[in-house]
């Protein structure tokens, strides 16, 4: 393991899953910048210094008290390293508005970290969100997305095979 994945290592272990909010004084650099990366809209970049980030932890911890991230793979290149994470938790607190639905998620997301003298100074989050609310309940799965906007269009709803979506 690689200095820098080691950081990364500390930031979903001991940050997230230990609950350990100082290591994120020791690991984020005071100027850190995060880039949301959501599917259909612009890149929003926005500072996450150590105390936001520290109340971003808790925020989720609040709603998900038994939120846990595993690392399931990682490549680490010069300054930066590109981790594939897999988020699970138990939504039993409100969340964005959301009053606490009880049900259980797991949520994969692609985080690339830049770090600069032992510190993440950057880092690009991509989550699966519309995995998120379709766990939640908040809107359908994909395949009843696709056949309803199959039905409003007049014709049958097929997945990639072509086969009916119905036929299963």
């Amino acid at each position: 393991m690689t200095p820098n994945e080691a950081i990364v290592h500390r930031f979903v272990n001991e940050l997230w899953n230990a609950r350990e909010l100082s290591v994120a004084d020791e690991i984020f650099a005071p100027h850190c910048i995060t880039h949301q990366l959501r599917s259909g809209e612009p890149i929003t970049s926005a500072p996450r210094d150590p105390d936001t980030l520290k109340q971003h932890v808790r925020d989720w911890v609040n709603a998900f008290p038994d939120l846990q991230f595993s690392i399931e793979q990682s490549v680490a290149s010069e300054d930066r390293v590109a981790s594939h994470i897999t988020m699970r938790g138990t939504h039993n607190g409100a969340w964005m508005g959301v009053s606490p639905t009880g049900k259980q998620i797991s949520i994969t997301m692609i985080v690339i970290h830049r770090i600069e003298a032992q510190k993440i100074v950057e880092d690009w989050v991509l989550v699966d969100s519309l995995g998120l609310f379709q766990q939640l309940g908040l809107v359908g799965s994909q395949k009843e997305i696709f056949s309803q906007t199959q039905l409003q269009n007049g014709s049958e709803a097929r997945d990639c095979s072509n086969e009916p979506l119905n036929a299963r």
